[in-house]
């Protein structure tokens, strides 16, 4: 979803929202630890940057951390709210299983940061489509 450098807020907001996602079943499978690679790689989210989100939720309840996640994403431009919520829409697809936790974060996550699912799925779609150009 990369079209331009992305700020702190957006790498870390979406940080957040991907450890909330992945660990929502309590297990991140293979599937998962390779699309949330292919994410940090394709957003230049330095290693740096994730150690130090990593340092900073240890002591955060998830409510903490999906709270941080959401204040980060509401200082972010609509262009990297969407951005990020097609990464959590098919990292919800990653594991082949959605179940209603991921649901339920993605429901309440596009509420409070008043972005419309609509916009996202088709966003999801066209960079899926643009993906599938690419590798033929």
């Amino acid at each position: 979803m990369k079209s331009s450098p992305q700020t702190l807020s957006f790498q870390l907001g979406l940080l957040h929202l991907i450890h909330l996602l992945a660990m929502v079943d309590g297990v991140i499978d293979e599937r998962e630890k390779k699309a949330i690679e292919a994410i940090m790689l394709e957003e230049e989210i330095s290693e740096r940057v994730f150690k130090n989100f990593e340092k900073a939720i240890l002591q955060k309840t998830e409510r903490e951390i999906c709270q941080h996640g959401l204040d980060l994403l509401n200082l972010c431009s609509d262009e990297e709210k969407k951005s990020v919520f097609v990464h959590l829409y098919r990292l919800s697809e990653a594991d082949d299983k959605v179940h209603i936790k991921e649901v339920r974060l993605l429901l309440y996550s596009l509420k409070a940061t008043h972005i419309d699912f609509e916009d996202v799925e088709l966003m999801a779609r066209m960079a899926k489509v643009k993906t599938e150009a690419v590798n033929r």
